[in-house]
């Protein structure tokens, strides 16, 4: 069997942990990341391109003759990437441009949800902040009045145009930030304000050729900033896999009534989906409600479930590029758990200082059923140093998910930089389960 060339775009926690996982496929002979981080240049070969630099990846990967490439973020996929790169003969996992809008644009995703009678919250969309802003104060005519309602940018805004408002003023600010003042730059020429959806929050990513659906155990995302799930939203301050929240019954159900829909939604509106299907859900007291997809593996919920996947993920991936995923048989998972604890930088989601030097990192790569995925971090004069908000995914597996934290937090005591912080509390929602 010939050994392959994998290329895997993107450099953050995300791509570090793609690397590591298919860089243990024994049909990989080298796995390239573009640009990478301090991380993947362990595990992998760096390459200084940059994630959108479309033309240059292309022409890197005809020159080192790539097998196959592998997209981790977003952005690019947005741009097009995989039309660009079939259109080029190169072989890429990840979903068209035209596919990829589900999560390029959340007008359109929520439309198509509406469309399809997926479960989603009620919402309304606005093309400027004048009509946004009158409709608040329509509803809501005192200043002081509660409100229930979240405010979303229509566009990329890396996890942080998402506002959950409490108050009119609250809300008003949101529509100014998003509309206005363009906090969020060309994201904000749409937005969407919709209710307030309660319960808990869970991620269930399946992989899809467009026919075959190979759905992955369900995780939990620990979006806001500090314990308790308080402060702002960032893009994930940590996650844990499996979640006991979501059993059998309720997969089953989101199964049926979300992954299922969409992909054929989608082949309906001739967007035909390849790649990885994120669904974000709400598990509301009426049943799992979706509050957005994305097109592609969480961070940090990539890090855990690649922590327990036990199957080549090469083979799943190469079969979904070829539209064979329904020869795939049943993957196989570690049966312990797993916790990704993310370490960022002082000041995140907001300013942040870049540079500083990180200490600890081969004492916590020493402990057992622990591995700290890089995704903000670079090389300076030798030194491991960060250059994100959200710097280290430590992760551990465990017999418990108690123990899978007691481990990850264990590793994340030896590590420091100047600043350095972290949720103390990821996974303790599935703490309060007799099985955990």
């Amino acid at each position: 069997m010939s050994q392959m060339k994998v290329l895997v775009v993107g450099g953050g926690g995300r791509e570090h942990a793609l690397a590591w996982k298919i860089g243990q496929s024994p049909r990989v002979e080298t796995v390239y990341v573009a640009p990478g981080n301090a991380g993947t240049a362990i595990d992998a070969v760096n390459v200084p391109i940059g994630a959108t630099d479309i033309p240059a990846l292309i022409d890197f990967a005809k020159s080192e003759s790539i097998d196959l490439t592998v997209v981790g973020p977003e952005a690019p996929l947005v741009a097009g990437i995989v039309d660009q790169m079939n259109d080029a003969g190169l072989r890429v996992f990840g979903p068209s441009a035209a596919a990829a809008e589900l999560e390029g644009s959340k007008v359109f995703c929520k439309n198509l949800l509406h469309s399809a009678d997926i479960p989603t919250a009620d919402y309304r969309t606005f093309r400027d902040a004048g009509d946004a802003t009158r409709y608040i104060k329509d509803r809501y005519s005192e200043p002081g009045d509660s409100v229930s309602v979240v405010v979303k940018a229509d566009g990329l805004a890396a996890g942080k145009g998402v506002i959950v408002c409490s108050t009119r003023d609250e809300a008003l600010e949101a529509i100014d930030r998003i509309a206005g003042r363009r906090e969020f730059g060309e994201a904000g020429k749409e937005l969407i304000i919709e209710e307030r959806l309660t319960g808990q929050e869970a991620s269930v990513l399946a992989i899809t050729d467009g026919e075959t659906i190979v759905t992955l155990p369900a995780a939990q995302d620990h979006k806001p900033a500090h314990d308790g799930d308080t402060g702002p939203n960032t893009g994930g301050m940590g996650a844990y896999c499996p979640t006991p929240i979501v059993d059998e019954a309720l997969m089953a159900k989101v199964e049926s009534d979300v992954l299922v829909p969409i992909v054929h939604a989608m082949k309906r509106a001739r967007r035909p989906f390849k790649g990885v299907l994120y669904a974000g859900l709400m598990l509301t007291p009426a049943g799992p409600k979706v509050l957005e997809f994305n097109v592609r593996f969480g961070d940090p919920e990539c890090q855990p479930l690649l922590m327990r996947l036990q199957s080549d993920l090469v083979d799943v991936i190469e079969a979904a590029v070829d539209g064979r995923l329904g020869e795939i048989e049943d993957l196989k998972w570690d049966p312990r758990p797993s916790i990704c604890v993310v370490m960022a930088s002082e000041g995140y989601p907001g300013d942040y200082e870049k540079g500083r030097p990180i200490s600890g990192l081969e004492q916590a790569a020493e402990l057992e059923d622990v591995k700290v995925f890089h995704a903000g971090t670079d090389v300076a004069d030798g030194q491991v140093v960060n250059t994100g908000g959200r710097v280290l995914g430590v992760t551990a597996v465990g017999d418990s998910i108690s123990k899978a934290k007691l481990q990850a937090y264990t590793a994340v005591k030896h590590i420091r930089w100047q600043g350095a912080w972290c949720r103390k509390d990821i996974s303790d929602k599935a703490l309060r389960h007799s099985d955990a």
